[in-house]
Formats: structure tokens, sequence, C-alpha cells
């Protein structure tokens, strides 16, 4: 279950709460009961003490991230019920927060030790998951490299072929040629860094020290990152990113596999932290003195079967014929799109066509004296012809009243008979 944003920064104030210096070695009460509930106890009991320790600011600001944790978890309940068409149903919030495991839904309001303790064993969980994935990956980073090995070789005539397999077998047998490389953990790979890394003298080499030398962040344990620090002169005697015959991808691997081990040996709770009792105590063990020799990853079988090899591949030929199919689908759509494209521009060079001959057409019939025609023929009068036909209707009456005034006599006649 990955973890939401509110509670990574609520881990991470727990992570401070736990470099404040307590007493570890303190003796647990002695109880009657079983022994898994004792141990229950204890981690209860211990986590509550440095609960105890943290200021009240930060405790305020725990127990406001749990709100805002809880409120979260509420809204994705409600979203899911709403997808799945619920929403009639009345919903017990304390009932469905118990499906996430990283907090105490019995308790919504404050941030108590039993939720730091879920908090952290979710956590572990999620990245125990996380190294799976890793070693997963990297399998199929190995088939996929093979596939295409063999691939590659089809391709060749035979002469080409043998060449090739050869110069192949040749940067194998160069890879393998490297300094012995010391177990992870041992004393012998401790005393190492302490003298290359560190610049101690080798005779000196105190496990106590060495410790605290590498734990860089003085919270008191050794983190995962803070182990693999220590395998990198390890690993610079196998891998150089320079050398074609060195694979960086198996030089990550071979790297968790040394922290896998390490933790393996020495991480008793298998809390992913290595404290420094968990450590002085690894110390004491025959392995720590005469460990196994270590077998790098040329010197273990390999990652995968021939049958997981075969089945990677059919998986990988149903992909690509899929992707073979999309890709014809995409190239007639394309086609498609093309053929429109063409269509429209026919279409509108017709348009163009169109146009330039009706625009033609007016500037013929305008030199010719002819009234201009519309797209379909008809006639178009201007204004300026209807000013004319205007004025023609308006000269015969202007005419008659011109030719009675003509008519009229020059002078008015004299000595007309006045009657009585």
């Amino acid at each position: 279950m990955n973890l939401g944003p509110c509670w990574l920064v609520l881990l991470s104030i727990c992570l401070e709460v736990w470099a404040v210096p307590i007493d570890r070695n303190a003796a647990p009460q002695e109880t009657h009961a079983p022994q898994e509930d004792k141990q229950e106890d204890n981690v209860n009991g211990r986590l509550s003490k440095e609960l105890d320790l943290v200021g009240h600011h930060v405790r305020t600001r725990l127990d406001e991230l749990k709100r805002q944790e809880v409120s979260r978890l509420r809204m994705l309940l409600k979203a899911k019920l709403d997808s799945t068409n619920t929403q009639s149903l009345q919903m017990d919030h304390a009932s469905l927060l118990k499906q996430f495991e990283h907090l105490d839904p019995h308790n919504q309001n404050t941030f108590e030790a039993k939720d730091l303790e879920l908090l952290i064993s979710t956590a572990t969980k999620d990245l125990e998951n996380y190294d799976a994935e890793r070693h997963e990956e990297f399998k199929r980073y190995e088939m996929l490299k093979e596939h295409e090995r063999r691939e590659y070789l089809k391709g060749l005539d035979q002469e080409k072929r043998e060449k090739e397999e050869r110069r192949m077998e040749e940067l194998k047998e160069k890879h393998r040629k490297h300094p012995k490389v010391n177990a992870p953990g041992s004393v012998a790979q401790l005393r190492e860094v302490w003298e290359e890394t560190d610049g101690l003298d080798p005779t000196e080499f105190n496990p106590k020290t060495f410790f605290k030398l590498h734990d860089t962040n003085g919270d008191g344990v050794l983190d995962e990152q803070e182990l693999e620090a220590l395998f990198a002169k390890e690993l610079e005697k196998v891998y150089d990113p320079k050398n074609e015959e060195d694979d960086m991808m198996e030089m990550e691997e071979e790297r968790l596999r040394m922290r896998e081990h390490v933790m393996k040996n020495v991480d008793v709770n298998q809390d992913r932290l290595v404290s420094l009792e968990e450590f002085l105590k690894s110390t004491d063990k025959k392995e720590f003195i005469n460990p196994k020799e270590w077998d790098t990853l040329d010197d273990t079988k390999p990652v995968f079967t021939e049958a997981e090899l075969q089945r990677f591949e059919a998986e990988l030929r149903t992909k690509e014929e899929e992707l073979g199919r999309r890709a014809e689908s995409l190239r007639q759509e394309q086609d498609l799109l093309k053929e429109r494209g063409k269509a429209l521009e026919a279409q509108r060079k017709e348009y163009q066509q169109a146009v330039l001959e009706m625009s033609q057409r007016k500037e013929k019939q305008a030199v010719q004296g002819q009234p201009p025609t519309g797209p379909n023929g008809e006639l178009q009068f201007h204004q300026e012809i209807q000013k004319l036909e205007d004025q023609g209707a308006k000269a015969p009456v202007e005419q008659e009243v011109q030719e009675a005034h003509n008519n009229l006599p020059a002078e008015p006649p004299q000595n007309l008979p006045i009657h009585n």
C-alpha cells in the first residue's frame, strides 16, 4: 500500500524523533504474557517512551497530520463507493478505515505509539515490495538482453556469427578477471573500507568507531543507503563504466544483493535498519571472521531459466504484433486523412476558379456596357443606372412645362377694352 503525502511527512518527523538519545538497552519488565504479546508490549512501550520525549509542538503537528490523513482516506472511500453506485448505502467509516494498514482506525484524532508502529510496518512492507520489483525488473532486463543477442546473431552469416560469438565470449572472460570480492559485512570488507575510504590503520580497526563514522546522519542506525555506500570499493573491483564488458545495470543488482545479504545476517528485528547493538553482535559471529566466499552475478546461476526466456519472447512477439496492428491502423487513418485533404484541396480550387470566372464575366460585361449578371445569370443594376432611369422618367414632364412657357407672348397686350 502506498502511503499518502501527509504520512510521508509524518514518517520523516518520526525519524527525527528516533534521533533523540534514549536508553535502548534498558531491560524490559518481567511479565507472564506470551512471548509474542511480550514483544509487542515492549515495542509499544518503547515507542510510547520515545513519543513522550517529543516536544508539544511536534506532537500537535503529528495529531494534525493524522487528522488530515483520516480525512483524505474518507474522501478516497467516498469516491470509491460513488464509483460503484453505492451512494445510498450508509458508510461506516470506522470499519472501512480498517482496510488501511498504516494507521490505527480506533483512534482518528491523535497520533499514538500504535500509529508509529503501523506506519513503520507498512513502510517496511513497501520497501520490501520495492526490492522485489527491482529484482523482477533486472530479470526482464537480462532476458531482453539475451533475446537481442540471439536475434542479432541470427541475422549474421555463419562466418560472421562465429567471429561475433568469439568476441562476446572474450568480453565475458575479461569481465570475470577481477580482484577478489570480499563478502559484504565481513571483517575483511569493513577493514578495507576503514583503510582505503576512511584512511585509518587497518590494525586499529574498531567496529564501534566504524559504525559511528558511517552513520552519516547521526541518527544512531545504519539505513539502507548508508549500508550500500560501504560496498562501493567492492563494486569497483568488478565494474568500470568505461569498459564495454561491464554492465552498470548488473552493478546495481550486485549492490542490492550485497545489501540484502548484510540485512539478512545483521538486522535481527527486520526493521530494515541496523542499530549499533545489532552491528556489534554481528561482529561476534563466525561468519564475520571466516565468511563464505562471495559469488558475484557471474558466478551464480542465471537469473532466468530457458522456459522463462521463451515465455518472455512469446510476450514480446504478442506485443510486437499488437504494435504492428496499431501502426497499420494509424497508417490507414493517415491515408484517409490525406484523401480527405486532397478532396478539400480540390474543392478549394473549384471555388477559386468559380470566383475567378465570375470576376472575369463582370469585367467583360462592364466593357460592353451590359449590366452585370449574378452567379445564376440574373441581371444586377448599379445605383448609377437606377439614377439615370429616374432622371429619364422626369424628362418628358419638364419638357412640356418648358414648351408651354415658350408659347406665352413676350409682352402683355395693350389698350384692352374696359367693361363697366
